[in-house]
């Protein structure tokens, strides 16, 4: 994984403040589960390999080289497209939290704690805690583009990502 500093942090202070223009502005939370639908455990795992997924790290910062206690820690902000009938595998936000804005498209995820697909749209941005596992698909006819910050753990395996 490449790691870009100083000189990086133009552009992720720029993606970070579209972001935050882009919720000031009315963006919508992302899709819910409905409450009936909630449930631990409700979905199985799904998916385990990738599928017509690309995954780009636009930018990062080595969190240990600025905050005392964040060693093997960094911040990212990756691009994610995904072709029709794509896959991001099951996986989960353990020690890994993450803030997913919907740039095009529409894309379902299969949430461990609902019953039901929860369908995210452009426009919304999903927030994904330690409390969910899940797996998303593309069931639409044009691409899914996702914009997805997170603190990652680099000493985690590849599987965790």
């Amino acid at each position: 994984m490449k790691m870009i500093h100083r000189t990086s942090r133009t552009v992720l202070r720029s993606i970070a403040a579209a972001g935050f223009l882009a919720l000031a502005a009315g963006a919508a939370s992302a899709g819910e589960c409905p409450a009936d639908k909630i449930a631990a455990n409700a979905t199985k795992p799904g998916a385990t390999e990738p599928k017509g997924v690309s995954d780009t790290v636009l930018a990062s910062i080595d969190l240990g080289q600025e905050i005392d206690g964040f060693q093997g820690r960094q911040l990212r902000t990756r691009m994610l497209e995904i072709q029709p009938g794509g896959v991001v595998p099951w996986h989960s936000h353990e020690d890994r939290p993450a803030l997913i804005y919907v740039l095009e498209g529409t894309v379902l995820e299969y949430a461990s704690n609902c019953a039901v697909p929860i369908e995210h749209k452009t426009g919304e941005t999903s927030v994904e805690t330690k409390e969910v596992a899940h797996w998303w698909k593309n069931e639409g006819k044009s691409v899914v583009k996702l914009l997805a910050a997170d603190v990652f753990h680099v000493q985690k395996t590849a599987s965790a990502q």
